[in-house]
C-alpha cells in the first residue's frame, strides 16, 4: 500500500494553485491521475519520485517513509524505489539499448536485463544506440529501463501520448501485459479516456490542486454523463461556405467529418479550434470493426 498526502504552492499561468492532494494506491494496482492541464499532475508524480520537495505533508510505502516534513524525513531519489517513464525518453545518447536498460537495474542482474529484453522484443536491437530507433522503440527502451530496478511504484507521465494512435495502442497493450506480468503498482498521468478505460483500475481526477472524485472508469467518466446527447469533441479543418449554407470540415479522433453550420455558430471560428459537436437523442448504429 502506498499513501500520500502533499502539498505544494505552485505557480502557473493562471496564477498561484496551492496543490494539496492526498491518496492510497493498491498493491500491484493500476491507477491513472486525470484533469486539465495546469492542474499539477506531473508535480505530484515528481514529488513521489523525490524530484520536487512538497512544502508539507507525507509518503509512506509499505511501511516505509519517504517522506514525512513534521519529521524532517527526506528519502532522497536514489534510494526511492520508483521507476519514472518521461514523455520525451530521456533516454541516454551515447548508450546502446541494453545499457540504458542496464543503468537502471542492480549490478549483477544479467539475466534479468536479458528477460526484460525478451519481454519488451527489444533483444534483436540490444546492441543499437537510440537515435537508431523508431519513437516506440525508444519508449518502450525507457519503459524497460524504469522496470529493471524492479521498483515498488512505477511512474508513467503521459509517456504513450507522442505516438501515433496505432502504436500508442500496441504499446498499451505492452504495458497491460508487463504490469500483470510483474505484479508492478503503476500511476499514470493520461488525457486520453479511452487509455484510462484500457489500462486503470481506478482514476483519481486532479482539479483546482485537490483530488476529487475516484472511483472505477465507468463510476468517474460515465455515471454522470450518461444524457440523451451526444457530445463529441473536434478540431477545425476548415470553413467554407456553399451556397447559402457554412461546411465545417473537423477532426474527430483520426476521421474527418463535415458538417453544416450556421453563420452565427461559425462566426469567429478558424482552423485549429476546438469545438464541441452535440446532436440529440437518437438510435444509433453500432458495428463492431472486423479483428484482424
Amino acid at each position: 500500500m502506498i499513501e500520500f498526502s502533499l502539498r505544494k504552492s505552485l505557480t502557473g499561468a493562471s496564477g498561484i494553485l496551492q496543490l494539496d492532494a492526498a491518496a492510497r494506491l493498491e498493491d500491484r494496482g493500476m491507477a491513472a491521475l486525470f484533469g486539465p492541464s495546469g492542474a499539477g499532475k506531473t508535480t505530484l508524480l515528481r514529488m513521489l519520485a523525490g524530484l520536487t520537495l512538497p512544502d508539507d505533508g507525507r509518503i509512506v510505502v509499505d511501511g516505509e517513509t519517504w517522506y514525512d516534513a513534521k519529521a524532517n524525513v527526506v528519502l532522497p531519489p536514489q534510494r526511492r524505489s520508483v521507476g519514472f517513464v518521461f514523455q520525451d525518453h530521456a533516454l541516454f545518447p551515447n548508450m546502446n539499448v541494453r545499457e540504458n536498460i542496464a543503468y537502471g537495474a542492480p549490478r549483477g542482474e544479467d539475466r534479468w536485463i536479458a528477460e526484460l529484453l525478451e519481454m519488451t522484443a527489444l533483444d534483436r536491437l540490444a546492441g543499437q544506440l537510440p537515435r537508431t530507433l523508431s519513437g516506440g522503440q525508444q519508449q518502450r527502451v525507457a519503459l524497460a529501463r524504469a522496470i529493471a530496478r524492479k521498483p515498488r511504484l512505477l511512474l508513467l507521465d503521459e509517456a504513450l501520448s507522442a505516438l501515433d494512435p496505432a502504436l500508442r495502442a500496441r504499446l498499451q497493450d505492452d504495458l497491460k501485459a508487463l504490469h500483470a506480468r510483474l505484479g508492478l503498482t503503476t500511476l499514470l498521468v493520461s488525457h486520453d479516456v479511452g487509455e484510462v478505460f484500457k489500462l486503470a483500475g481506478r482514476v483519481l481526477v486532479l482539479d483546482g490542486g485537490k483530488i476529487g472524485r475516484t472511483g472505477t472508469p465507468q463510476q468517474v467518466f460515465l455515471q454522470e454523463r450518461l444524457s440523451g446527447k451526444l457530445n463529441v469533441h473536434a478540431r477545425v479543418l476548415a470553413v467554407r461556405r456553399e451556397d447559402v449554407v457554412q461546411i465545417v470540415s473537423l477532426l474527430i479522433g483520426q476521421d474527418i467529418v463535415e458538417v453544416i453550420a450556421s453563420d452565427d455558430e461559425v462566426a469567429g471560428m478558424a482552423a485549429g479550434d476546438e469545438v464541441t459537436v452535440s446532436m440529440k437523442a437518437f438510435s444509433p448504429f453500432l458495428f463492431a470493426k472486423a479483428r484482424s
